[in-house]
Protein backbone atom coordinates (compact mmCIF):
# COMPACT_ATOMS: atom_id res chain seq x y z
CA UNK A 1 0.00 0.00 0.00
CA UNK A 2 2.94 2.56 0.86
CA UNK A 3 4.19 1.90 -2.46
CA UNK A 4 1.25 2.38 -4.27
CA UNK A 5 0.54 5.53 -2.09
CA UNK A 6 4.35 6.26 -3.16
CA UNK A 7 4.04 6.08 -6.99
CA UNK A 8 0.65 7.72 -6.53
CA UNK A 9 2.23 10.53 -5.19
CA UNK A 10 5.33 11.00 -7.86
CA UNK A 11 2.44 10.48 -10.73
CA UNK A 12 0.32 13.33 -9.27
CA UNK A 13 3.53 15.89 -8.34
CA UNK A 14 4.85 15.15 -11.90
CA UNK A 15 1.28 15.85 -13.69
CA UNK A 16 0.90 19.21 -11.80
CA UNK A 17 4.40 19.88 -12.78
CA UNK A 18 3.40 19.23 -16.42
CA UNK A 19 0.14 21.75 -16.55
CA UNK A 20 2.13 24.24 -14.81
CA UNK A 21 5.03 24.25 -17.57
CA UNK A 22 2.71 24.31 -20.69
CA UNK A 23 -0.17 26.22 -19.21
CA UNK A 24 1.09 30.11 -19.62
CA UNK A 25 0.23 31.74 -22.66
CA UNK A 26 3.85 32.72 -23.91
CA UNK A 27 4.99 32.37 -27.32
CA UNK A 28 4.45 28.50 -28.12
CA UNK A 29 1.15 28.71 -25.99
CA UNK A 30 -0.11 31.49 -28.93
CA UNK A 31 1.53 29.81 -31.26
CA UNK A 32 -1.06 26.65 -30.35
CA UNK A 33 -4.09 29.04 -30.47
CA UNK A 34 -3.50 30.35 -33.58
CA UNK A 35 -3.00 27.08 -35.26
CA UNK A 36 -5.81 25.78 -33.69
CA UNK A 37 -8.10 28.57 -34.46
CA UNK A 38 -6.55 28.90 -38.23
CA UNK A 39 -5.38 25.35 -39.56
CA UNK A 40 -7.70 22.89 -37.04
CA UNK A 41 -7.73 21.52 -33.24
CA UNK A 42 -4.53 18.69 -34.30
CA UNK A 43 -2.37 20.99 -35.58
CA UNK A 44 -2.70 23.06 -32.34
CA UNK A 45 -1.84 19.93 -30.64
CA UNK A 46 0.97 18.92 -32.51
CA UNK A 47 1.97 22.22 -31.72
CA UNK A 48 1.66 21.41 -28.20
CA UNK A 49 3.45 18.20 -28.44
CA UNK A 50 6.78 20.15 -30.03
CA UNK A 51 6.41 22.42 -26.98
CA UNK A 52 6.09 19.12 -24.44
CA UNK A 53 9.33 17.85 -26.04
CA UNK A 54 11.43 20.65 -25.68
CA UNK A 55 9.97 21.02 -22.19
CA UNK A 56 10.85 17.23 -21.36
CA UNK A 57 14.87 18.03 -22.31
CA UNK A 58 14.70 20.81 -19.87
CA UNK A 59 12.83 19.23 -17.30
CA UNK A 60 15.89 15.82 -17.85
CA UNK A 61 18.87 18.53 -17.48
CA UNK A 62 17.25 20.11 -14.75
CA UNK A 63 16.79 16.95 -12.97
CA UNK A 64 20.29 15.80 -13.90
CA UNK A 65 21.93 18.75 -12.71
CA UNK A 66 19.82 18.93 -9.48
CA UNK A 67 21.12 14.96 -8.49
CA UNK A 68 24.14 16.04 -8.35
CA UNK A 69 23.46 18.17 -5.06
CA UNK A 70 20.73 15.75 -3.45
CA UNK A 71 22.79 15.86 -0.14
CA UNK A 72 22.41 19.26 -0.11
CA UNK A 73 19.34 19.48 -0.85
CA UNK A 74 18.34 17.00 1.72
CA UNK A 75 19.53 19.56 4.57
CA UNK A 76 18.44 22.72 3.05
CA UNK A 77 14.61 21.34 2.72
CA UNK A 78 13.33 24.20 4.52
CA UNK A 79 15.46 27.40 2.18
CA UNK A 80 14.78 25.02 -0.81
CA UNK A 81 11.23 24.81 -0.42
CA UNK A 82 11.47 28.59 0.29
CA UNK A 83 12.66 29.66 -2.82
CA UNK A 84 11.23 27.52 -5.09
CA UNK A 85 7.74 28.84 -3.94
CA UNK A 86 9.34 32.59 -4.19
CA UNK A 87 10.12 31.67 -7.63
CA UNK A 88 6.98 30.06 -8.73
CA UNK A 89 5.47 33.72 -6.93
CA UNK A 90 7.21 35.51 -9.20
CA UNK A 91 6.40 33.51 -12.64
CA UNK A 92 2.93 33.70 -11.41
CA UNK A 93 2.94 37.21 -11.19
CA UNK A 94 5.22 38.03 -14.15
CA UNK A 95 2.79 35.45 -16.44
CA UNK A 96 -0.52 37.91 -14.93
CA UNK A 97 1.17 40.88 -15.75
CA UNK A 98 2.56 39.75 -19.21
CA UNK A 99 -0.04 40.14 -22.36
CA UNK A 100 0.34 37.53 -24.70
CA UNK A 101 -1.59 38.80 -27.29
CA UNK A 102 2.03 40.54 -28.02
CA UNK A 103 2.66 37.54 -29.25
CA UNK A 104 0.54 37.11 -31.95
CA UNK A 105 1.45 36.92 -35.55
CA UNK A 106 -0.08 37.98 -38.68
CA UNK A 107 -1.48 34.94 -40.58
CA UNK A 108 -0.94 34.69 -44.51
CA UNK A 109 -4.38 32.78 -45.53
CA UNK A 110 -1.64 32.05 -48.98
CA UNK A 111 0.39 30.07 -46.92
CA UNK A 112 -0.54 26.33 -46.75
CA UNK A 113 -0.95 24.75 -42.90
CA UNK A 114 1.99 22.53 -44.01
CA UNK A 115 3.00 18.78 -42.52
CA UNK A 116 2.20 17.64 -38.55
CA UNK A 117 5.65 17.25 -38.70
CA UNK A 118 6.73 20.99 -39.76
CA UNK A 119 4.41 22.04 -36.78
CA UNK A 120 6.07 19.73 -34.37
CA UNK A 121 9.00 20.82 -35.31
CA UNK A 122 8.57 24.82 -35.05
CA UNK A 123 6.62 24.80 -31.84
CA UNK A 124 10.26 22.43 -30.47
CA UNK A 125 12.67 25.17 -31.88
CA UNK A 126 10.53 28.44 -30.55
CA UNK A 127 9.92 26.33 -27.08
CA UNK A 128 13.29 25.16 -27.05
CA UNK A 129 15.07 28.55 -27.79
CA UNK A 130 13.40 29.76 -24.58
CA UNK A 131 16.36 28.15 -21.71
CA UNK A 132 14.80 30.39 -19.28
CA UNK A 133 12.50 27.38 -18.61
CA UNK A 134 14.93 25.59 -16.58
CA UNK A 135 14.40 28.34 -13.53
CA UNK A 136 10.89 27.26 -13.71
CA UNK A 137 11.78 23.82 -13.30
CA UNK A 138 14.13 24.40 -10.32
CA UNK A 139 11.68 26.21 -8.72
CA UNK A 140 8.67 23.37 -9.27
CA UNK A 141 11.08 20.60 -8.58
CA UNK A 142 12.31 22.30 -5.52
CA UNK A 143 9.34 23.12 -4.14
CA UNK A 144 7.71 19.84 -4.96
CA UNK A 145 10.93 17.68 -3.33
CA UNK A 146 10.89 15.75 -6.91
CA UNK A 147 15.01 15.07 -6.89
CA UNK A 148 15.41 13.29 -2.91
CA UNK A 149 18.37 11.26 -2.36
CA UNK A 150 17.90 7.50 -2.71
CA UNK A 151 15.83 7.95 -5.58
CA UNK A 152 15.11 4.55 -7.11
CA UNK A 153 15.07 4.31 -11.27
CA UNK A 154 11.70 3.81 -11.73
CA UNK A 155 10.43 6.75 -9.48
CA UNK A 156 12.43 9.00 -11.46
CA UNK A 157 10.97 7.33 -15.24
CA UNK A 158 7.30 7.33 -13.67
CA UNK A 159 7.78 11.32 -12.21
CA UNK A 160 9.32 12.22 -15.67
CA UNK A 161 6.55 10.54 -17.71
CA UNK A 162 3.80 12.39 -15.65
CA UNK A 163 5.19 15.18 -16.09
CA UNK A 164 4.72 14.71 -19.72
CA UNK A 165 0.96 12.79 -19.70
CA UNK A 166 0.66 16.65 -17.68
CA UNK A 167 1.56 18.81 -20.46
CA UNK A 168 0.20 16.47 -23.52
CA UNK A 169 -3.06 16.46 -21.13
CA UNK A 170 -2.86 20.38 -20.80
CA UNK A 171 -2.79 20.93 -24.59
CA UNK A 172 -5.74 17.74 -25.60
CA UNK A 173 -7.43 20.60 -23.29
CA UNK A 174 -6.73 23.56 -24.41
CA UNK A 175 -6.89 22.68 -28.01
CA UNK A 176 -10.38 20.65 -27.82
CA UNK A 177 -11.72 23.82 -25.66
CA UNK A 178 -10.56 26.70 -28.31
CA UNK A 179 -11.99 24.11 -30.95
CA UNK A 180 -15.48 24.00 -29.31
CA UNK A 181 -15.88 27.85 -28.95
CA UNK A 182 -13.79 28.76 -32.09
CA UNK A 183 -16.93 31.25 -33.70
CA UNK A 184 -16.72 32.86 -29.60
CA UNK A 185 -12.84 33.32 -29.11
CA UNK A 186 -11.23 36.18 -29.21
CA UNK A 187 -7.67 37.96 -28.27
CA UNK A 188 -8.99 38.31 -25.13
CA UNK A 189 -9.52 34.88 -24.23
CA UNK A 190 -6.08 34.27 -24.25
CA UNK A 191 -5.53 37.32 -21.83
CA UNK A 192 -8.43 36.15 -19.71
CA UNK A 193 -6.73 32.57 -19.99
CA UNK A 194 -2.70 34.22 -18.56
CA UNK A 195 -4.76 35.84 -15.83
CA UNK A 196 -6.14 33.37 -14.63
CA UNK A 197 -3.41 30.96 -14.86
CA UNK A 198 -1.00 33.43 -13.25
CA UNK A 199 -3.40 33.81 -10.20
CA UNK A 200 -4.08 30.22 -9.41
CA UNK A 201 -0.30 30.07 -9.45
CA UNK A 202 -0.04 33.00 -7.28
CA UNK A 203 -2.27 31.45 -5.06
CA UNK A 204 -0.45 27.67 -5.08
CA UNK A 205 2.98 29.61 -4.14
CA UNK A 206 1.43 31.81 -0.72
CA UNK A 207 0.10 28.50 0.54
CA UNK A 208 2.89 26.75 -0.37
CA UNK A 209 5.15 29.80 1.90
CA UNK A 210 2.45 29.68 4.86
CA UNK A 211 2.97 25.77 5.07
CA UNK A 212 6.69 25.93 4.68
CA UNK A 213 7.06 28.44 8.02
CA UNK A 214 4.57 26.26 9.51
CA UNK A 215 7.38 23.29 8.89
CA UNK A 216 4.37 21.39 7.31
CA UNK A 217 3.81 19.85 4.24
CA UNK A 218 1.93 20.66 1.76
CA UNK A 219 1.52 17.42 -0.48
Amino acid sequence: MIQIETILDIIFKGFIIGVVVSAPMGPVGVLCVQRTLNKGRWYGFVTGLGATLSDMCYALLTGYGMSFVTDYINKNVFILQLLGSLMLLAFGYYTFRTNPVKSLHPINQNNPKGTYVHNFITAFVVCFSNPLIIFLFIGLFARFAVVQHGVVLFDAVTSYIAIAIGAISWWLLITFVINKVRKHFNLRGIWIINRIFGILVMLFSVIGLIFTFLGESLY
